[in-house]
């Protein structure tokens, strides 16, 4: 498994955002539900948000990715980091293994 830090950046309007914030949120519900989400949350000031994630590929992560709805209406684009996690909280000891 590999680890990812997804960091979105909003370019439509924020108006555009709100309208498409159930249908994001269905789309981390998914993923949290898969596993492959472990922390989301927006950026502050509200410029977009960032994901860490697990997946099997850098393919794998960025298909996910573009199947977010931000990203299929062209309102947010993806900027997806992989890492190689060598240190952790003793709770997150799991994504260094």
């Amino acid at each position: 498994m590999a680890t990812f830090v997804l960091l979105l950046e909003y370019v439509g309007s924020m108006e555009e955002i709100d309208a498409l914030i159930p249908a994001h949120i269905a789309f981390l519900e998914k993923h949290y539900a898969s596993g492959v989400f472990l922390l989301s949350g927006r950026q502050e000031p509200r410029t977009g948000g960032v994901i860490l994630a697990r997946a099997s590929s850098r393919d794998a992560i960025e298909a996910i990715a573009m199947d977010d709805p931000f990203a299929i209406a062209g309102a947010a684009r993806y900027r997806v980091v992989e890492f190689l996690p060598t240190r952790a909280a003793q709770s997150l000891s799991f994504l260094t293994a």
